[in-house]
């Protein structure tokens, strides 16, 4: 076979062709040239090129145990560019030319208006009416609750409430809120009811809820006086009985607004109290 070929037998600069070396002699990691490759084609397995201090085998060996670590970079970078893109694709519609972005990303959202009726009612009023909203006091645990185009006129929060009869008056042509009070019908004085009745001017629409007991004190007088609002139950309000109204000063006819329910053991919700009662509606306004 072939000699074994070393240092000695190379041409004058073939070294300096095959390998670069740094200054000072100190070999960087080889790189071979063609005509080392062709050598190498004719050199057994086994035989090796010596130099001193690096062989050829050594070269060849450092460059290969580098590829794989190359190729894994590569594939690391393929990767992120995949990920990236799917991330991209996921909130990007290219075909509808719009572009979805997160709930929590999204600066600009747009704000559908919510129509609500005066008093939470179901739907607004007509033109030339008034939206109200009666609540009774639930036993005498909670107080009662009147709203009269979108304010509240009475009601726990503003502690404006008591046991017994709440009366709010309100004009019927503007819909002003002249007065509210509260008259105790258990143990206070009937006759300060009996007078702010009777003062009641005309054209005034007249709100009432009870609360606890509203019917104890009431007497003949009273119950005439809440009859010519246009009440239909006045004359049978009795002990914690449950009733809201809506009525006018001198009323011709009967009020449609009103609810009431009789204090009975059998049909109570409440322990001694029936359920509270709600009244709403729209009531027309007084023409001058």
């Amino acid at each position: 076979g072939p000699p074994n070929i070393t240092q000695q037998h190379w041409p004058p600069g073939a070294l300096d062709a095959a390998f670069h070396v740094l200054p000072g002699g100190s070999p960087l990691r080889a790189v071979c040239s063609r005509s080392c490759l062709l050598f190498s084609q004719h050199t057994p397995p086994a035989s090796k090129v010596q130099i001193p201090g690096l062989t050829l085998n050594d070269s060849v060996s450092g460059w290969l145990s580098g590829a794989p670590e190359g190729v894994l970079r590569f594939l690391a970078l393929i990767f992120a560019l995949v990920t990236t893109w799917i991330f991209i694709r996921s909130y990007i519609s290219l075909n509808a030319k719009t572009i979805r972005l997160p709930r929590w990303l999204s600066l600009v959202t747009k704000e559908i208006p919510v129509v609500r009726a005066k008093c939470g009612l179901a739907k607004p009023c007509p033109k030339e009416f008034f939206a109200f909203k009666i609540s009774s006091g639930a036993a005498n645990v909670v107080g009662p609750t009147m709203c009269f185009e979108n304010q509240v006129i009475m009601s726990p929060v503003k502690n404006n409430v008591g046991r017994g009869l709440n009366i709010a008056l309100v004009n019927g042509t503007t819909g002003m809120v002249l007065t509210q009070k509260c008259f105790d019908m258990y143990s206070g004085e009937v006759k300060l009811l009996v007078k702010f009745l009777k003062e009641i001017p005309e054209g005034t629409l007249v709100l009432v809820a009870s609360y606890d007991d509203p019917g104890t004190r009431l007497n003949d007088e009273t119950r005439k006086l809440l009859s010519s609002l246009g009440s239909s139950y006045a004359k049978q309000l009795g002990f914690r009985d449950s009733w809201v109204f809506l009525g006018a000063k001198d009323l011709k006819d009967k009020s449609p607004f009103e609810q009431f329910l009789k204090n009975n053991p059998n049909t109570n919700k409440y322990e001694g109290w029936p359920e509270l009662l709600e009244l709403e509606g729209c009531v027309p306004r007084k023409i001058p």
